[in-house]
């Protein structure tokens, strides 16, 4: 979801070049990019001393021009601060206030794509105030035939995962149309394995589990080249958007008006409204998770097929 903030420096800042630094997986994602002069995975989290460790990766990265955390956290704002660099950018917050230049109050009650841009944008008055749709560098891969993408994983928690025998279900009802690809990291292999052995019982076989057996790379090559895609609210949903997939995404715990596809002009979302949603927690607090098991498959099919693909 930064990433249209990031098209946004390059466009505004056609000079620039970039060190992107975050997880592993979103620096796998966004290391393609053509502006891209280094990509640091930082691993600060797993040091025994994280403060020093923070330290130690600010004067490894050395100054910069300007330095934007898109990350509301004590540590990012520290290490931007620890940098050296004069104007440093995060969103309004005590720990970012006290260390960094520029903390510019954005409103949440809008899309995350949305706030990260007006965060981008804080130091020019240039900026037409458009944010342009998700963008990733890695070509999509062209299947022979249309291939329908499932991926039921969720890595923030299992409040946000509908169920393997539901994901199945959709699978088995368009199975005549697409040939099917299971996807889910390396966590979620067993959850992967419960669809495919549904699909199996139910007499389908035209599909692939690929579920831990992907890099990043080819995780986005192989969701940008699929003609639909249905999935919980993830990282590969986004992803899906990025290459314009159409899909349908199912929503339970979290806020859709903030974290749902951005600019995908053929996508779906299904969710209920609840008095206990969205709660943002990663297990449901309840204990009953109504907001996903209320979501029947026939919901999901029947909006795969509002598609009109």
């Amino acid at each position: 979801m930064a990433t249209p903030a990031i098209e946004l420096l390059a466009l505004y800042y056609p000079q620039a070049r970039f060190t992107f630094v975050g997880s592993f997986v979103s620096i796998e994602a966004l290391k393609y990019h053509p502006k891209c002069e280094k990509a640091v995975v930082d691993e600060t989290k797993k040091a025994p001393n994280r403060m020093k460790a923070t330290y130690e990766l600010a004067k490894e990265l050395g100054s910069f021009h300007m330095a934007i955390s898109f990350r509301n956290q004590i540590h990012a704002s520290l290490l931007l601060k620890l940098t050296g660099s004069v104007l440093c950018i995060a969103k309004k917050s005590w720990h970012s206030m006290f260390l960094l230049s520029h903390t510019p109050t954005i409103k949440t009650n809008q899309h995350l794509c949305r706030q990260y841009a007006q965060l981008a944008m804080i130091n020019t008055d240039a900026w037409d105030k458009n944010t342009p749709k998700l963008k990733l560098y890695i070509p999509s891969k062209r299947f022979e035939k249309p291939t329908m993408g499932i991926n039921a994983g969720a890595t923030y928690g299992s409040a946000k995962r509908w169920y393997p025998e539901r994901f199945a279900e959709v699978a088995r009802e368009f199975s005549d149309k697409y040939e099917i690809i299971i996807f889910g990291g390396p966590n979620e292999v067993e959850m992967a394995d419960e669809i495919e052995s549904y699909l199996k019982s139910s007499g389908v076989s035209n599909y692939t589990n690929l579920a831990g057996k992907t890099s990043i790379k080819e995780l986005c090559e192989f969701i940008g080249g699929c003609s639909l895609f249905v999935t919980n609210d993830s990282g590969p949903m986004h992803v899906a958007a990025a290459y314009q997939v159409p899909t349908v995404a199912i929503f339970g715990p979290t806020k859709h008006t903030e974290t749902s596809q951005w600019m995908n002009k053929k996508s779906k979302i299904v969710r209920h409204d609840m008095e206990c949603a969205p709660c943002m927690r990663r297990e449901c607090p309840l204990g009953h998770h109504e907001c996903m098991k209320s979501i029947m498959a026939s919901e999901v099919i029947e909006a795969a097929k509002k598609l009109d693909i």
